[in-house]
């Protein structure tokens, strides 16, 4: 995969870097949001596919990307479609780190030093190419401001940064609220994003356990009784440890 590009989640990561204080707007939810991102990027990139509500790997072939490679191996190895919601909801540790360092190493933001409290310490990332931050800015606000349908990777941002809570970051106050508005409906340009930001949502509501009901589903009639048995927890393989964190890095 060239690097002429930034992947959609170093997007996202940039669009949720604050420039006055370095640190990410919504870090719980960006977790989810990049988990998610990797998707779509994987999808973009013919690797993975939508099954229904769950994701299928259709070419295990590497993509050159270190962090969507690693991803892809562990969809690979379940052998099956998986739930999103349920990749989404597994753990991720230090991926948020993970994307910050290479964004570090690729210049595109400063780590900063600092201590929170006087005694924990703390990084900070500064972005550092701000052309770049402000093309990834454009290319929403084009999308919000024309009404003209997105292509794919710029409507699938759109639904992260909207699952994850971004709006307000990115379009605060009353004036932003019609932005944030039709930020929210740009996730119906592209069904992978969609898909993902659903999921991101259905995982901070706490709606792992229980899949989608299609209007078919939803229709039919339990007999006198019946109690419909909910769908038996997959388990959602953790990314390789990558060792304890000795710094708080940016939230």
């Amino acid at each position: 995969m060239g690097r002429s590009r930034r992947t959609l989640p170093e997007e996202l990561l940039l669009l949720a870097l604050d420039p006055a204080t370095g640190t990410t707007a919504q870090p719980q939810s960006l977790d989810l949001g990049l988990a998610g991102a990797q998707l779509v990027e994987l999808a973009l990139a013919g690797r993975i596919a939508p099954d229904g509500d769950r994701i299928a790997v259709v070419s295990p072939r590497p993509t050159g990307d270190p962090t969507l490679d690693c991803a892809l191996e562990l969809l690979r190895r379940r052998g099956a479609p998986v739930r999103a919601v349920h990749w989404i909801g597994g753990p991720r540790l230090g991926l948020r780190q993970t994307y910050l360092s290479h964004l570090e190493r690729c210049g595109m933001v400063h780590a900063v030093a600092g201590q929170m409290c006087g005694v924990l310490p703390t990084t900070r990332y500064q972005a550092t190419e701000t052309e770049i931050s402000r093309e990834i800015r454009a290319r929403l606000d084009s999308a919000i401001r024309t009404g003209v349908p997105p292509d794919p990777r710029t409507a699938a941002l759109a639904a992260l940064a909207h699952a994850v809570g971004l709006g307000k970051h990115l379009y605060p106050g009353n004036e932003g609220r019609s932005s944030r508005s039709r930020l929210r409906d740009l996730i119906r340009h592209d069904p992978m994003g969609g898909l993902v930001a659903h999921a991101v949502m259905d995982v901070q509501n706490g709606a792992v356990a229980q899949p989608r009901r299609s209007p078919a589903q939803t229709g039919r009639q339990a007999g006198p009784g019946a109690r419909s048995a909910p769908e038996p927890a997959r388990g959602v393989p953790a990314q390789p440890h990558r060792g304890s964190m000795a710094r708080v890095v940016a939230h």
